[in-house]
């Protein structure tokens, strides 16, 4: 029957290969990820059947990181500092995201469950005094995620040290970019 594939490893390095490789084929991306053609024709016969299966795989991290963290319990600043360091986990998947997300019913639905979510978060977060109650959580939780999404797309690029990204994410939503007031 062949090897099976290990998803848990495979879906991200593919969602690199694909990052990478825009415009490769499947044997191009087998041969990427250090597995054989046969083997990822078993596991998919397509690139949109590869490229579904890494969506679905994207959702399903998403909704567990949500899931593991209990937004709606740990204090703002944790569950800030644990979102971003769970999104940079899966960097692979951010990126892959970034350059081929389509706009979908089941991506849409996902985004809408992921908004609600993180809408409270920080809507929680402004009702503690923890974040500034002129920006609308809907806007801070957009924020977030495009800084989240920028920035990883700017360490793979080469721009910024992997090491800092996750404090270099809080630093920047926290604070911005102005000079603080001595």
């Amino acid at each position: 029957m062949g090897t099976p594939v290990d998803v848990g490893r495979v879906l991200p390095a593919l969602a690199l290969a694909l990052v990478e490789l825009p415009r490769a084929n499947l044997q191009d991306l087998a041969r990427r990820v250090g597995i054989s053609k046969a083997t990822l024709y078993r596991f998919c016969r397509t690139r949109d059947v590869l490229v579904e299966k890494i969506t679905e795989r994207f959702i399903l991290v998403v909704d567990d990181v949500i899931a593991s963290i209990d937004l709606q319990a740990v204090l703002p600043l944790d569950g800030l500092r644990l979102m971003t360091a769970k999104a940079c986990e899966h960097r692979e998947l951010m990126l892959f995201m970034g350059n081929f997300r389509s706009r979908t019913d089941t991506i849409r639905a996902a985004e809408a469950r992921w908004q609600a979510v993180t809408d409270a978060f920080f809507l929680r977060g402004q009702q503690t005094g923890v974040f500034r109650i002129d920006i609308p959580a809907p806007a801070l939780s957009e924020i977030w995620s495009g800084l989240v999404q920028q920035l990883v797309d700017a360490e793979y690029r080469g721009r910024i040290a992997r090491a800092s990204l996750v404090t270099l994410v809080e630093t920047a939503f926290l604070e911005g970019a102005a000079v603080r007031a001595c």
